[in-house]
């Protein structure tokens, strides 16, 4: 199977990032809206409930007047619970001259509560997909380091298994294990290769494997895995 975390990388940079791109249109949407909106007293005339997920929110319906005297109405997008006005409480309202009906409740959480929640979110999803390729990418380096610095030990092959603490859509990662003992300090080393996607045990054809290891810091290692065959795209 493809490695299922670089289908992850994209899929959440790319969710992420069409997220962010709608948050960034409702901000400025909302920035025009106000460079032209113009102010009225309005009331909350009832609050009407939706419910979803067993939850209930509480949109306030308000009313209120324009200066030639013509009598509106809207259903503020914006909901809370507990309801955050009440009947008959009085509200300022911002609305637009040239469409009366595209009106606001003139609070913080009204004009960017919306964004300021689908752009939180956004972040969040491009956050994760950007710390998956991060830490690819630490990885890749670190590999490179120590192939080109590291000192290179035959450790011995001794089997492959599943890394039960990696788990992605109810599939572990499978890594090849081997060992090294130090001739200077005598002490056994066990080494875990990087996490594969698919069972490489039918495809070990030797009982050594090169490790490159630093030499002052033999927990710093990386298991040469290059004689594998490479997963098809």
């Amino acid at each position: 199977m493809k490695n299922p975390l670089k289908i992850f990388q994209y899929i959440f940079g790319g969710i992420g990032a069409v997220i962010l791109i709608i948050a960034l249109i409702w901000f400025a949407n909302t920035r025009s809206f106000l460079s032209e909106a113009q102010r009225a007293s309005g009331v909350i005339l009832e609050l009407v409930a939706s419910e979803s997920d067993d939850s209930t929110v509480y949109h306030p319906v308000v009313g209120y007047q324009t200066p030639d005297g013509e009598n509106r109405f809207f259903k503020s997008s914006a909901g809370s619970n507990p309801p955050a006005y009440d009947e008959g409480e009085e509200v300022e309202v911002l609305y637009s001259p040239a469409k009366p009906d595209d009106a606001r409740i003139n609070s913080f959480f009204s004009l960017w509560g919306g964004p300021l929640i689908v752009g939180g979110l956004g972040l969040i999803f491009f956050a994760v997909g950007v710390g998956i390729w991060v830490i690819a990418l630490r990885g890749t380096r670190r590999e490179a380091r120590l192939r080109k610095l590291g000192h290179v030990v035959e450790a011995a092959y001794l089997r492959v298994e599943e890394n039960t603490g990696l788990e992605v859509n109810g599939t572990n990662p499978w890594r090849i294990v081997c060992q090294w003992q130090n001739p200077k300090t005598q002490k056994l080393h066990v080494f875990f290769s990087q996490n594969l996607w698919f069972n490489p045990e039918s495809h070990i054809d030797r009982q050594n494997i090169p490790v490159f290891i630093d030499p002052l810091n033999p927990r710093s290692y990386c298991v040469d895995t290059s004689f594998l065959p490479k997963l098809a795209d």
